[in-house]
């Protein structure tokens, strides 16, 4: 997870969107339970901002250099698969900043 401490590198801001009782987003809140105090303690100027509205599907959403902003639907993903798509999002900003 090294990957963690380069993220306010490439990614200027993380939202989590989710509702607070679906089962859905289930896994959504499981993951921030677990993994917001050590992203924050790592990138402690990163926003990483918890969205919760009721009925909303779980989405993630990367912000980028110049206001690109990409999204992934969390829906019936495991926590595991949404620290992968965490890490991809991640990833895609390292190559938006190589052009």
């Amino acid at each position: 997870m090294a990957w963690r401490a380069s993220l306010s590198r490439s990614v200027k801001e993380i939202r989590v969107l989710l509702c607070q009782s679906s089962p859905a987003s289930a896994p959504a809140r499981e993951f921030v339970k677990k993994n917001y105090a050590d992203i924050k303690a790592r990138n402690p100027s990163l926003p990483f901002l918890v969205r919760e509205c009721s009925g909303v599907q779980p989405q993630l959403w990367a912000r980028y250099d110049m206001g690109v902003e990409r999204c992934v639907n969390l829906d019936g993903l495991s926590e595991a698969q949404i620290d992968k798509k965490l890490e991809e999002l991640a990833k895609a900003g390292e190559s938006l900043k190589a052009k």
